[in-house]
C-alpha cells in the first residue's frame, strides 16, 4: 500500500497565517507543512486540504484516480475548492465499513473527540490507521490481535492516544508511527525529531511516499535515561514526556509528603496535575526492589531526595558519623543501587539535580551533599543510555 503524505500540518498548516511565535518563525522551506492530507494508492484520499491537486503533483502524483475522499473531521482552515473530477468528499458513520473499488476496505473507527478515524486494509491485507487531529480511538477492541502495520496520527498533540494503542496490541514493537497535525505547540527541526524517537514515532516532510507494510527501522526507545538540570529548569516535565506514550508508568515519588509544608504540597500536586491519569504513584526510596523487580516504566523523581533520604539513614550529615563510617555505608548503598539500574529490565526515567555549578555551600554538610550527588549523578549516568541536561527548558542530549 502506497502513502503519500501531501501534508503532515495541523489543519491551519505551520507556520500558522500571522503568527509570529518561534516555531512559527522557523518553519520555513523544508519545515512548512500544509493541512494534514494522505493519498492512499493514488485511489484513496483521506481529508480534502486547499492545494490537495498542486501538492499531489509536486510529489509526483495526479488525483485523478481518486475513487473515494473521506473526511476526519470539520475543516477550520481557508475555503477549500474542490478540484474537477474529484468524488464528493463526506465521513462515514462510526464503525461501518466500506469496500473500494480499488479493494480497499475502510472502517470508520470512533474517537474520543469530534472526528473519525480511519482503519484502511489493502487488497495484499496491509493495515493503516489513520486519527484525526486531537483525536484518540474510542472503539478499539481491548485485545487487538494483530497490530497495525502503520499508524499516523496526532502523536504530539495526543499522546495518550499512542499509549491506548500500545495498551490494546493496536500498535506493536514493529509498527510505523508517523506523527501528522504537527503544530506550533510542539518544537521543530532536531528537537521534533528526538522528542518523536522517544516516543517510538517519526516526522516526514511533506509530499514524502511511503510504503505501508515495507520495513522501516522504528525508532529505538532507550531503556534507561537520566534528565539532569537545576531547578525549575523543566527536567521533570522533560521526564514526563518521554512516557507519556507509554500504556502503564510507575511514578516513583521519592520527595514522600511533609506534613504543614503547603509549599511542597503546592508542589506535588502541580506535578500530580501533569501526569496522565492511568499513572500510578509509589512514594519511596526503596528504589532496588523496583528496578529488580517486573513490571511498567520507572520514572523517578528525583535521585536528589533519594540521597537525602540515604545521607540521612546513616548519619552523613554528622563529621564524625561520616568519618566512622557513615561514608562507606553511603557508598554501599549508592553502589547497590547503581547495580540495580544496570542489571534492570525495565524502562527507567530518572530525575536528578545538579547543584555543582553555583556558589559553593557554606556548609561541610552541604559540600558533602554536593560531592556525593555528584558522584551519584556520574555513576548512574554511565548505566544510561541517554542522559539529557535540561536547561531553561531545552534539553540538551549529553549521551544518546
Amino acid at each position: 500500500m502506497e502513502l503519500t503524505l501531501l501534508g503532515t500540518g495541523a489543519p491551519l498548516g505551520l507556520p500558522r497565517p500571522d503568527c509570529s511565535c518561534a516555531v512559527c518563525a522557523l518553519s520555513r522551506g523544508p519545515r512548512v507543512r500544509a493541512a494534514t492530507a494522505l493519498l492512499v494508492d493514488g485511489a484513496l484520499l483521506l481529508d480534502l486540504t486547499p492545494g490537495a491537486a498542486l501538492a499531489a503533483a509536486r510529489s509526483g502524483h495526479s488525483l485523478v484516480g481518486v475513487r473515494q475522499v473521506l473526511l476526519t473531521h470539520p475543516h477550520d482552515g481557508p475555503a477549500v475548492e474542490v478540484p474537477a473530477g474529484l468524488p464528493t468528499a463526506g465521513r462515514v458513520p462510526d464503525g461501518r465499513e466500506l469496500t473500494l473499488i480499488s479493494g480497499h476496505r475502510v472502517r470508520a473507527v470512533p474517537m474520543d473527540s469530534p472526528g473519525t478515524g480511519y482503519e484502511v486494509t489493502s487488497a495484499d491485507g496491509e493495515t493503516l490507521l489513520y486519527l484525526p487531529p486531537g483525536g484518540s480511538p474510542a472503539g478499539l477492541p481491548e485485545d487487538h490481535r494483530v497490530p497495525y502495520d502503520m499508524v499516523v496520527a496526532d502523536v504530539t498533540g495526543r499522546p495518550d492516544a499512542l499509549a491506548r494503542l500500545r495498551a490494546t496490541g493496536a500498535v506493536g514493537p514493529a509498527t510505523d508511527v508517523v506523527a501528522v497535525h504537527l503544530d506550533h505547540d510542539a518544537p521543530t527541526g532536531a528537537e521534533l525529531d528526538r522528542r518523536l524517537a522517544a516516543a517510538g514515532a517519526r516526522a516526514v516532510p511533506d509530499g514524502t511516499t511511503l510504503y505501508v507494510g515495507e520495513y522501516h527501522e522504528v525508532p529505538d526507545v532507550p531503556r534507561r535515561t537520566l534528565v539532569t538540570g537545576g531547578a525549575r529548569s523543566g527536567k521533570s516535565v522533560e521526564a514526563e514526556r518521554r512516557l507519556e506514550t507509554f500504556p502503564e508508568v510507575l511514578y516513583v515519588a521519592t520527595g514522600g509528603s511533609r506534613e504543614g509544608d503547603p509549599e511542597w504540597a503546592e508542589r506535588v500536586g502541580l506535578h500530580r496535575e501533569r501526569r496522565p491519569g492511568s499513572w500510578r504513584t509509589a512514594e519511596t526510596c526503596d528504589l532496588v526492589p523496583l528496578l529488580e523487580g517486573e513490571g511498567p516504566a520507572l520514572l523517578v523523581d528525583c535521585l536528589s531526595l533519594w540521597l537525602t533520604d540515604a545521607m540521612d539513614r546513616v548519619g552523613a550529615w554528622d563529621d564524625g558519623t561520616w568519618a566512622a563510617g557513615g561514608q562507606g555505608a553511603l557508598r554501599e548503598r549508592t553502589a547497590e543501587l547503581v547495580a540495580a539500574v544496570r542489571a534492570t529490565r525495565r524502562t527507567v526515567v530518572a530525575v536528578t539535580n545538579e547543584v555543582g555549578s553555583g556558589v559553593v555551600p557554606a556548609t561541610a554538610a552541604g559540600r558533602r551533599f554536593r560531592d556525593e550527588l555528584g558522584r551519584l549523578n556520574a555513576a548512574f549516568a554511565d548505566e544510561c543510555e541517554e542522559v539529557l541536561l535540561v536547561v531553561a527548558g531545552q534539553a540538551l542530549v549529553l549521551r544518546g
